[in-house]
């Protein structure tokens, strides 16, 4: 499981497409497409753009939402919000060798997304952004905590990836919780040289689960 996922985002300097090229520059070999609010015929031409571009580069292609996608665009997955269809239907459509990923913002969302056979938790929000409405409520350093002590006491051995409202200051407190991973976006666009931010986050994320590891031997 990748460490870092890059979850592209449109801004005025920056097109979906741009915001994957620059995060796969910057060294991130995960990018979840997330076109939230865009129609079929808007997503299948930049799908198409970032398959290749993942394949390029070696990296993970997963999409946002959009199961009856996912096979068109040969994406290696699909990424569920808690609005959209269940993680047990996907995987009922998709079988088993697509990832399947969900999110989660309590033990009780965690719980149900692992038995409904899920590959991997976007487990947030971890402070506020503003890359997403209907925000659920924030979990914070302590949030997380309370989460993985939780799934280690029922013996729930899954990924949970980090997300919302995460910066570089951030990563090592985050990772420290005892997280997978983190996925990012908005942080990545606003730098100056957002394929140097990349390359720096992902050093920095290294080096916080080489510490966890240390830590925890």
């Amino acid at each position: 499981m990748e460490k870092v996922q890059f979850i592209t985002h449109y801004t005025e300097r920056y097109s979906y497409l741009d915001s994957a090229r620059m995060a796969l520059e910057g060294g991130c070999r995960w990018i979840q497409l997330r076109m939230k609010d865009a129609a079929e015929n808007e997503i299948l031409p930049v799908a198409a753009e970032v398959r290749k571009l993942c394949n390029d580069y070696g990296a993970i292609f997963i999409i946002d939402d959009h199961v009856e996608l996912v096979k068109e665009i040969r994406a290696d997955g699909v990424h569920l919000g808690k609005n959209d269809m269940s993680v047990a239907e996907a995987r009922r459509i998709l079988g088993e060798e697509y990832i399947i990923g969900g999110t989660a913002n309590t033990y009780e969302d965690v719980k149900k997304h692992w038995l409904d056979g899920v590959n991997y938790i976007g487990c947030g929000p971890f402070r506020y952004t503003t890359t997403k409405q209907k925000l659920s409520p924030i979990l914070g350093l302590e949030g997380y905590k309370k989460i993985i002590r939780q799934m280690r006491a029922d013996n729930i051995n899954l990924p949970i990836v980090a997300i919302g409202g995460i910066t570089f200051a951030d990563i090592l407190s985050v990772m420290q919780t005892g997280v997978t991973g983190i996925a990012l976006s908005g942080t990545v666009l606003r730098a100056d040289n957002p394929v140097e931010e990349m390359q720096r986050i992902l050093t920095e994320t290294n080096q916080a689960g080489k510490i966890n590891q240390t830590a925890n031997y």
